[in-house]
């Protein structure tokens, strides 16, 4: 099975870069992203899972509810995109659960950065999908963490996908910037040796992110966005129904587990 998702959140990332960009703009740019993935995944009959930021979902409530109304899974992504409290995680989900009038199970912290377990599940969340075990200059080294899903804490840890032995990483960037019938081998290598994928993305890159609109993005970011980016998984949505791998929401791995 392959757990397709979407980070949900305001578009801040311009300022890690030293852009500014007015909160406006950051929840426009995501409204319209999360309106093309809608729309791709509707005409391809597939579900998916979106974490959502509370701060976004209440400034989009219309979006949450195409979301869910669509068979979509609906997760947290915490309160806001750009800081966390601990008490975050049950208001994040008390608010998503209320706008969206659906349990809310899972988890990913923003930027896959570490969460307290034990908050995580005081806070009542089944699953956490917020490791990505592998190397990442400037970001986290989480090569000691497990590859494939696992208990901690009495939450069900579902790490982002990477291959087998190397622990390349099949996330956004890769997955722009390597040729597409390459990722494809990857992901089918990966899916053959662990029986599921989890793969995310996010609303902006289905934007026109790139040096146009002046943001100081380096090109890895930028590469295959836009348009392209909505034919490119366009592409791999089909590679993938034709080899026969099905797409599931996230909490559907837990439930086969635990059945």
């Amino acid at each position: 099975m392959i757990l397709l998702s979407f980070d949900i959140e305001e578009f801040e990332m311009p300022r890690e870069y030293g852009d500014p960009i007015p909160f406006t703009d950051q929840i426009q740019i995501s409204k319209e992203g999360t309106t093309k993935i809608l729309d791709l995944l509707k005409k391809h009959n597939i579900t998916a899972t979106f974490y959502t930021t509370a701060n976004f979902a209440q400034n989009a409530e219309d979006i949450v509810t195409r979301i869910v109304s669509e068979g979509h899974e609906l997760a947290s992504h915490g309160l806001y995109h750009d800081h966390f409290k601990p008490e975050h995680l049950k208001q994040s989900k008390e608010i998503l659960e209320q706008i969206g009038k659906t349990p809310v199970r899972g988890y990913r912290m923003a930027r896959m950065m570490p969460v307290p377990e034990e908050e995580v599940y005081n806070a009542g969340y089944i699953y956490n999908s917020s490791i990505n075990p592998t190397y990442l200059p400037g970001r986290y080294n989480k090569l000691n963490e497990p590859r494939t899903y696992f208990m901690r804490e009495g939450v069900w840890q579902i790490p982002a996908s990477v291959t087998p032995l190397i622990r390349f990483p099949l996330f956004w960037i890769s997955f722009h910037n390597l040729p597409l019938s390459l990722y494809c081998a990857l992901a089918g290598r990966t899916l053959k040796k662990d029986g599921y994928l989890n793969v995310y993305f996010h609303p902006w890159e289905f934007m026109p992110i790139g040096p146009k609109l002046k943001y100081n993005f380096p090109f890895y970011v930028t590469k295959n966005t836009d348009q392209k980016m909505v034919d490119r998984l366009s592409k791999f949505i089909e590679w993938a129904l034709k080899k026969g791998h099905k797409f599931e929401h996230t909490y559907k791995l837990i439930e086969d587990k635990t059945s």
